[in-house]
């Protein structure tokens, strides 16, 4: 009885932590759909398969240890307008607070881009990690239920086709 009861519990844990995405009708609009779903067996099977001894592969190891789960939706359209505002909104009615929180938002005009990175904490840890990135004619959600340590998501910029980021530290920002 105690490990159905354990089992559970997980699940609804997890349940809690990933986004109830249900944009079906856009991949029906969409001329290139990506849905991964990737549950903790294949996130360990993926991650035995990575060579220790090669420091990329140990650190994306690393990284992949504390996750529970992984979801990806993509949705690239021929024509714009083919999703609305309200799409983004029922997103990100999910991401509230106190468990979530929006670390970084970016706006391009020029492009009409968006980019929104939430973070979901349990305590002083992070359990989730939340993208929105949008387009007018693409739009891509990606979860990542578990730990998530941003510092090792840093190091792996650079490699393994992640792009590197320098950020300048506020202090050092002020000097310049």
């Amino acid at each position: 009885m105690k490990p159905l009861l354990l089992v559970c519990a997980t699940a609804g844990v997890l349940f809690a932590q990933q986004l109830k995405i249900d944009l079906d009708h856009l991949a029906k609009k969409a001329s290139n759909t990506v849905d991964v779903s990737l549950p903790p067996n294949l996130i360990q099977l993926g991650a035995a398969m990575l060579d220790p001894k090669d420091p990329e592969q140990a650190q994306a190891k690393k990284i992949v240890s504390g996750l529970q789960a992984i979801y990806i939706r993509s949705y690239e359209f021929q024509k714009e307008g083919e999703y609305t505002k309200a799409d983004l909104d029922q997103i990100r009615v999910q991401l509230k607070a106190p468990e979530w929180q929006r670390m970084v938002g970016v706006v391009s005009s020029e492009d009409r881009e968006t980019v929104e990175v939430w973070v979901r904490t349990e305590g002083a840890k992070m359990s989730g990690l939340a993208i929105l990135a949008a387009d007018p004619r693409e739009l891509t959600v990606v979860n990542l239920v578990g730990a998530v340590d941003l510092n090792s998501l840093a190091e792996l910029g650079g490699h393994l086709g992640i792009p590197k980021i320098n950020v300048v530290p506020k202090q050092q920002n002020k000097k310049k």
